[in-house]
């Protein structure tokens, strides 16, 4: 468009972007042309972890919190990061850790249903037909 001689207004409008937006855009074209409008990858600082590191931590998490010697088969932050800091030599922060397992792992937080340990399904099964049907009907 810029080619064709359109103002950058005029391209704003006909691609419902700020017209900030595209002067700067006009300015780069300038200078550097089409090339200059490429999309860069993101700068900042590099992950802690590369990609054979996480793949590592990954296969440690999947055999469960029990092998990497805690009570409970349950995650939380602060055993993922210690295993993490086990399997990598790389200690991380307990934000990094969940940006590690939401993000680069793709994982969700999953708490454990809360149910009594006694509970009996035979047993609320048997009641729910036979006891609550006479208490419902009254004396």
């Amino acid at each position: 468009m810029f080619e064709r001689g359109r103002s950058s207004s005029v391209v704003a409008r006909m691609v419902g972007i700020h017209p900030e937006s595209v002067r700067r855009w006009k300015r780069l074209w300038e200078q550097g042309g089409v090339e200059a409008l490429r999309r860069r990858p993101a700068t900042g600082r590099p992950p802690k972890l590369d990609d054979v590191q996480v793949e590592l931590v990954r296969a440690a998490l999947e055999q469960g919190a029990r092998v990497h010697r805690f009570e409970a088969d349950l995650w939380t932050l602060e055993r993922v990061g210690v295993v993490v800091e086990r399997v990598t030599g790389v200690k991380l922060a307990r934000a990094s850790v969940w940006r590690l397992l939401t993000g680069r792992l793709g994982w969700s937080l999953r708490r454990p249903r809360r149910q009594a340990v006694e509970r009996d399904e035979s047993e609320i099964a048997r009641w729910v037909a036979q006891e609550w049907p006479r208490i419902k009907r009254g004396r």
